[in-house]
């Protein structure tokens, strides 16, 4: 059991977990006014912790830092942080120390690979702030977004998480599913697994991202519930060179599911795929299922949300090493069981711990799942997935960096851990690739169709 460090607050927000959520209307004008006060614009404690192990967030870099020279998107982001050396390193031989900063599957890491796994600690910062649109955005949402339809759904708020004061475990959900992103993205990745036996799968994907609620122009009154839509492209390997999926998902999935379409060169032909969603398999050898994507995404329906509480934790955070296009991919994916942790940046931040357990007469192939959402950002940055019998199976990391041209936290490079097989999948690795355009790309909404696909398949 996780010690928590702010026990009347733990109450507090049992209490509230516990209430309906037909309950749905947002917070109070007083207590909205806390955001920019004693909680950042985003609704994290604005406060360090009681050691200075977390710093206060100071918020005082908007965009590139003054002395990082950035030439925009599609180029490498240099390290505003580079120099720094770990504090210390975790390693199954002192984990007993470090324990209650620890998710259950990061001890399973390190007790499963004891002689290669390792979490390096680097100094806390909380530097970063969103921008003002975003800011703003945050602030009438928590006066205005409701939870619809039992809390599977959201209304009335746009352009950044909905509850920046949440209540329930639905409401810190939605928080993470809905977080502020890039507007569009574009870019080419590569995923690697890497069998316990030690052989490999690699795959190369084009991504087209249209993140609806991210739209700089937008509005709440403007927002017609299209989240976000994507177009995704196998290049590689050449058995499956020209497969395409578009999706599309919505703000409230209760209301309209998602929509998606798929593209198989061999029979030339694009088909409703109403099945590419929850636990579908997806990615190089269908190493993960659709909904991990960030984590958690799409339709949240399947479970029961519980918000746990808060705890500090040592998390993957300001990761720009690892996401350097100069580094090879092969040093990265060189052994087995695990990314190489040398190029992983580890450090000491506050998360909301968010609790999901399979509902009554639906199926799924995790019957619990435990995320953990850096506060200053919403992110999943850790997730723990159990089996129906309740055994740790899963164990995911999402890495990530602040993409200065967004003026927001982007997730990176994502890895997904089966601690039974003892295999691996690295996803969305850009090392020996250009980095991707956010913010720029030239499509709109009007390119996410069926009848593009059916052009880009021909």
């Amino acid at each position: 059991m996780h010690a928590y460090n702010n026990v009347p607050l733990l109450v507090a927000l049992a209490l509230a977990s516990l209430a309906s959520t037909s309950v749905l209307a947002g917070v109070g004008p007083e207590e909205a006014a806390r955001l920019g006060r004693d909680l950042t614009p985003m609704g994290a404690e604005k406060a360090g912790n009681a050691d200075g192990s977390i710093p206060e967030w100071s918020g005082k870099w908007l965009g590139a830092p003054p002395h990082v020279k950035f030439d925009g998107t599609g180029h490498k982001r240099p390290d505003p942080y580079a120099g720094e050396q770990p504090l210390f390193t975790i390693t199954a031989a002192n984990l007993e120390q470090y324990r209650d900063k620890l998710s259950d599957g990061q001890v399973a890491l390190l007790k499963r690979y004891p002689a290669t796994y390792r979490i390096h600690v680097y100094p806390s910062h909380r530097d970063f702030r969103y921008s003002p649109v975003v800011e703003a955005n945050i602030k009438q949402n928590a006066l205005d977004a409701e939870l619809v339809h039992d809390g599977y759904g959201v209304a009335n708020a746009f352009g950044g998480s909905p509850f920046p004061i949440p209540k329930n475990g639905f409401e810190l959900m939605w928080n993470q599913n809905l977080p502020a992103r890039a507007w569009k993205e574009e870019a080419t990745y590569k995923m690697a697994l890497v069998l316990g036996n030690g052989n490999r799968v690699e795959e190369k994907v084009g991504y087209q991202i249209l993140s609806q609620w991210d739209d700089p122009k937008g509005s709440a009154a403007t927002f017609e519930g299209t989240q976000a839509c994507a177009m995704i492209s196998t290049q590689e390997p050449a058995r499956k060179k020209g497969e395409i999926i578009l999706s599309c998902d919505f703000s409230d999935p209760v209301a309209k599911p998602r929509q998606a379409w798929q593209y198989l060169p061999g029979n030339r032909r694009v088909r409703r795929a109403p099945t590419i969603g929850y636990d579908t398999p997806y990615g190089a050898g269908g190493f993960r299922v659709m909904d991990e994507d960030r984590l958690f995404n799409g339709a949240p329906d399947r479970y029961d949300w519980t918000l746990v509480g808060k705890q500090e934790m040592v998390i993957p955070y300001n990761n720009y090493a690892l996401d350097d296009p100069d580094l090879p991919a092969s040093e990265l994916t060189a052994g087995s069981g695990h990314l190489n942790p040398d190029h992983v940046r580890f450090e000491l931040h506050r998360v909301w711990v968010l609790e999901a357990n399979l509902k009554a007469g639906k199926r799924h192939i995790y019957g619990k799942r435990r995320f953990y959402l850096d506060e200053d950002s919403w992110n999943a940055a850790l997730g723990d997935n159990y089996d129906g019998k309740g055994q740790l199976w899963r164990t995911n990391t999402q890495t990530s960096v602040y993409a200065y041209e967004v003026e927001a936290f982007h997730a990176r490079v994502a890895i997904y851990h089966d601690l039974l097989a003892g295999s691996y999948m690295a996803d969305r690795l850009v090392n020996g690739l250009a980095p991707a355009r956010l913010n720029d790309a030239s499509f709109d909404a009007s390119y996410f169709t069926a009848a593009s696909l059916r052009k880009l398949g021909k």
